[in-house]
């Protein structure tokens, strides 16, 4: 079994998938298939939709910071979703997007969060592997949201929380599979309920009534709600589902257009 962990693999996975029939592969955030390529990913902007009810709550300026990575539908979606979470409690804020175009350049990544600051941001967000961001912000004095790990740990509890991956339980299975002889190929695409995307420990400096909410909302997608349910209008005010239709995973997984709260254009 060969597991290839990014967008960008896709292609020279799927050519190497066909000249090994035997191999069994499994690429992580691809759409192409073959009977013996999967692909896998996650609903982090389930995640992202937690941080932002802490983002909506502590931001005191209404202006929250986000240093996003390249404009495709992975990166589009997690704004979204972290844009409706801030928003689901604080509808006057707003998320103001910086791209970077990078996946990792700690320099880069500190002169858009520096950028996001001097704008008046007060809470910055990001895509992003580097913690430079976070630590941006704590040198200013103000709060941030990380992503991919525990960045709290590295930075401290300036950071208010981070959008976590967790993909243990689901290599582990698909190993096992594997090993029966059940393995299929598939696509899978899992959320908070299948433990692939998680919420890290909060911070001491996040009240415990907004941790109650936290863990309402929580509570809310575990049980199959879906964070993009209408009502929804873009960033221009036009509704673009109604009240209680959700967004198809089609539209979710194409999705190149902002929600209302988000200042910023997908290039």
């Amino acid at each position: 079994m060969l597991i290839t962990t990014s967008f960008g693999y896709m292609d020279y996975t799927l050519n190497v998938a066909k000249e090994f029939p035997k191999v069994i592969f499994e690429h992580c955030s691809g759409y192409k298939t073959n009977p013996n390529m999967a692909t896998y990913f996650g609903r982090i902007e389930e995640a992202r939709y937690l941080t932002g009810i802490i983002a909506g709550r502590m931001t005191k300026t209404n202006i929250i910071g986000y240093v996003a990575a390249f404009p495709i539908p992975e990166v589009v979606r997690g704004i979204n979703g972290f844009t409706l979470g801030v928003r689901s409690v604080n509808p006057k804020a707003q998320v103001k997007v910086v791209w970077t175009n990078t996946w990792y350049d700690p320099v880069k990544e500190r002169e858009a969060a520096v950028a996001l600051l001097d704008s008046n941001a007060d809470i910055i967000a990001q895509h992003q592997d580097t913690t430079e961001p976070q630590k941006a912000a704590q040198e200013r004095g103000k709060f941030s949201i990380g992503y991919n790990s525990d960045m709290g740990k590295f930075v401290g509890d300036s950071v208010l929380a981070s959008a976590v991956w967790e993909w243990s339980t689901y290599y582990i299975n698909t190993v096992q599979q594997a090993l029966n002889g059940t393995w299929k190929s598939h696509e899978f695409w899992g959320g908070l309920k299948d433990g692939v995307a998680k919420i890290s420990s909060i911070s001491a400096k996040v009240p415990d009534s907004v941790k109650k909410e936290v863990d309402v909302a929580h509570k809310k997608i575990l049980g199959g709600w879906s964070i993009f349910t209408g009502p929804i209008k873009d960033q221009n005010g036009k509704i673009v589902y109604e009240t209680g239709k959700v967004v198809p995973d089609g539209a979710q997984l194409g999705m190149d257009w902002f929600v209302e709260g988000v200042a910023g254009r997908v290039k």
